[in-house]
């Protein structure tokens, strides 16, 4: 019997991807003519053409995706249906277009993830497959009805066999996803409404951000229309976090999702540069807003005294209350500062008409002005259109950019009281993530005029119609001679009819945007996000907070955190600090409280860190146990003894990361050749060099954490919960608040190489 079972699940998987090769191939076909194949000359034509070409690479995309794992799973019901569920939905090739395995996200999957045996959901049991490629190497049946008499010889006593079989596997440097191992309270989570903000909080290892990613990938697929036009920005907290994580939505056939970190939020900026802890956090204050707004205003600006210009019917002058009579009417109409400039200097340039008129046309006896209309709007043409008066338009109200205007701030902190002025005073250096909220926040303050970017586009479209007429001129040459051979009425028609022609190739010729909507979102800092994920969310700050609410105008938001891990100095930290400016107590709070990475014995250590400063502090439950326990080593030579325990864990497979203060990198890295380190280390090395901040959210089979009493208690908190497996500590001094009984309680310490 279990031969058989064996047997006939391998043929059906060998079937299935028969059916995903033919699918693949159908795609790629499909992409490739529509390539190739002429636009037309209607734009509903190169519309469809278009059309086609996303929706067949979309397919294509989720096809190669679904190669790894692509059935998972059977679900036979006691009614006799019987499923095979998947990573993503495939049909037979019949007239009924008949399931051959179900996506996870489908509703009749949901026994999967959810039945028990007291709740079995309709189902007599449950298979969960494993599979190496194209191979079947596991079965593992699940009995849900207990009348059932059939044995296969494949049932298991322990349910979470699957489960804890995934959680010890060797760790590659990339998280994977759980779409096999989906637990209940995981799946209420990823299936919940996407409307409204949804605060998913969780301690270290209970997979808030696995399941978070698992939500993006549901709700594509329960609002794909929607979300597939919007776009998904998911939100992580360094490029390192992003690149453990940049496999998991592919895997599960997504691509439409946009990946940022906070520095890479404000499209042509990538911050790259440090803020002092200080810094940093006076950037993220609320006040920082009203400071920056103060700022704009002051560039809006009275003369010190008359402002003179030269004219070709004698001097001008704008003084101080022209000046503050054409700022009062541009500021009324509450618009951004650049979007009101022009409104500031149409006062201006009346206002100067005016004396012009008084002086010219003024008659002496007292009547009427000698000018008439047309004369006066040829001085205000002259006026308007003169390099002296736009050069004192443009000292009293100039047009910014969001650049220049956070450069000079931050050059000149005014507005702030002096401890934070001198906190974030910087005359040059590269952005710093802090700073991008400030460039967002002025780029709402000072607007964007788009009808520069409209007269651009407009001018090459021109120009591109221009070229084509010239290149049907060279073709159509003969047809000269039959426009003089007519009369004028009839070259007429066919002049309108070759430029016609010359927009219409024109159109054939222009670049078509065929980018998808995360790409597109990417370079449109107004874009509006149909759902926006956030790790790490505790650590943001308020400013940062505003440039998210911006990005997602519905709040339909999902936020993934640990209060008990905000490290930053501007972190929130509190749901109800982040959430109630934006919505008040309307938002739904759940806590995943099961921790799957951390085995018992690391975490009762690093639950002291956080401990011993609340002793209320409960930490998730660990569901698995090692028997190994961690160790600590005392020495005066970090560097050497670091490199002794990692060349001891070599022989283990999987990941291992030193974690480290940043003033140990240098030291360490040279002590350790081979490992990867720097502000984006690869993860998929054997060793890596890592600061506590570069951790967050990331996993590692073994873990060192070096110099604990030099990290703060987040920090620490977070470096000590890395580990699946092992964990060690290295110090010279003594070991922080929390850890004193680490040495005493783990293994023998490891003897110095």
């Amino acid at each position: 019997m279990s031969n058989e079972e064996w047997q006939h699940e391998q043929e059906f998987i060998d079937l299935l991807y028969d059916r995903l090769t033919e699918l693949r191939d159908l795609a790629e076909t499909a992409v490739h003519t529509a390539v190739q194949s002429p636009e037309g000359n209607h734009a509903q034509m190169r519309l469809e053409r278009n059309v086609l070409v996303a929706e067949q690479s979309g397919l294509l995309a989720a096809f190669n995706a679904g190669e790894n794992g692509l059935c998972f799973g059977r679900l036979a019901f006691r009614d006799g249906r019987d499923h095979h569920i998947g990573r993503i939905g495939i049909r037979r090739d019949d007239p009924d277009r008949t399931p051959l395995v179900i996506d996870w996200r489908a509703e009749v999957a949901r026994p999967f993830y959810l039945a028990t045996g007291h709740t079995p959901m309709g189902l007599r049991r449950r298979r969960h497959i494993t599979t190496e490629g194209r191979r079947v190497t596991g079965l593992h049946d699940e009995i849900m009805d207990l009348a059932d008499a059939v044995r296969t010889g494949h049932e298991g006593t322990d349910g979470d066999t699957v489960l804890l079989a995934a959680l010890d596997a060797a760790r590659t440097g990339r998280m994977h996803d759980i779409v096999q191992t989906i637990q209940a309270e995981q799946d209420a989570i990823i299936r919940a409404p996407h409307h409204g903000v949804l605060v998913v909080e969780g301690g270290p290892g209970t997979g808030k951000t696995v399941v978070a990613l698992h939500r993006a990938a549901y709700l594509l697929y329960a609002h794909r229309e929607q979300l597939a036009r919007r776009a998904v920005l998911i939100v992580g907290p360094n490029p390192a976090f992003l690149s453990y994580i940049a496999e998991v939505l592919p895997s599960l056939g997504e691509t439409g999702v946009l990946l940022a970190t906070p520095g890479e939020l404000f499209p042509g900026v990538t911050a790259t540069g440090t803020d002092t802890p200080e810094a940093a956090e006076v950037k993220g204050r609320a006040a920082m807003a009203d400071a920056l707004a103060a700022a704009v205003r002051d560039r809006q600006a009275l003369p010190d005294s008359v402002i003179v210009i030269d004219h070709e019917d004698g001097e001008l002058r704008l003084d101080a209350g022209m000046a503050q009579e054409a700022r009062r009417r541009a500021r009324e109409t509450r618009l951004p500062h650049n979007l009101a400039r022009p409104h500031f200097a149409f006062r201006v340039i009346d206002a100067l008409t005016g004396q012009l008129v008084d002086r010219i046309g003024a008659d002496p006896f007292g009547g009427p002005n000698f000018l008439g209309p047309d004369d006066i709007a040829q001085l205000g043409k002259a006026i308007a259109t003169s390099a002296e008066v736009h050069g004192a338009i443009d000292e009293l109200w100039p047009e910014l950019t969001p650049e220049q205007l956070v450069a000079d701030f931050l050059a000149e902190p005014v507005h702030l009281p002096d401890a934070d002025a001198d906190a974030i005073r910087r005359v040059d250096g590269e952005w710093t993530p802090a700073d991008v909220p400030l460039l967002d926040e002025a780029a709402e303050l000072l607007g964007e005029d788009s009808s520069a970017a409209r007269a651009a586009a407009e001018a090459e479209r021109q120009e591109l119609i221009d070229y084509a007429q010239g290149v049907l001129d060279l073709s159509y040459g003969s047809r000269t001679q039959e426009f003089e051979d007519r009369d004028d009425e009839e070259s007429e028609v066919l002049a309108a009819h070759d430029l016609v022609d010359a927009e219409l190739l024109a159109d054939r010729h222009e670049e078509a945007d065929h980018r998808s909507a995360a790409e597109r979102a990417a370079a449109d800092r107004t874009w509006a996000f149909g759902h926006i994920i956030v790790d790490e969310a505790q650590e943001l700050s308020v400013m940062m907070w505003r440039l998210l609410m911006r990005r997602c105008p519905t709040r339909s938001m999902t936020l993934v955190g640990d209060p008990a891990q905000t490290a930053e100095p501007g972190g929130c930290g509190s749901w109800e600090t982040i959430l109630a400016p934006y919505v008040g107590d309307r938002w739904e709070h759940v806590r995943l409280g099961v921790n799957y990475r951390t085995p018992t014995e690391i975490m009762e250590v690093a639950a002291q860190v956080p401990r011993s400063a609340d002793p209320s502090f409960a930490p998730p439950r660990s569901i698995r146990s090692t028997g190994v326990r961690p160790w600590a080593h005392r020495t005066d030579d970090i560097p050497r003894v670091a490199a002794g325990a990692v060349a001891r864990e070599s022989h283990q497979d999987g990941r291992l990361a030193v974690i480290a203060p940043p003033a140990h990198h240098e030291a360490l890295a040279a002590a350790l050749p081979d490992a990867s380190a720097g502000p984006s280390p690869d993860l998929t090395r054997p060793v890596v060099l890592l600061g506590p901040r570069q951790a967050k959210g990331l996993e590692f089979d073994s873990v060192i954490v070096v110099e604990p009493a030099e990290l703060g208690a987040s920090d620490l908190y977070v470096a000590l919960t890395r580990a699946t497996q092992r964990l060690g500590v290295i110090h010279t001094g003594a070991l922080p608040v929390g850890l004193e009984t680490l040495a005493a309680t783990g293994s023998p310490t490891p003897s110095a190489p």
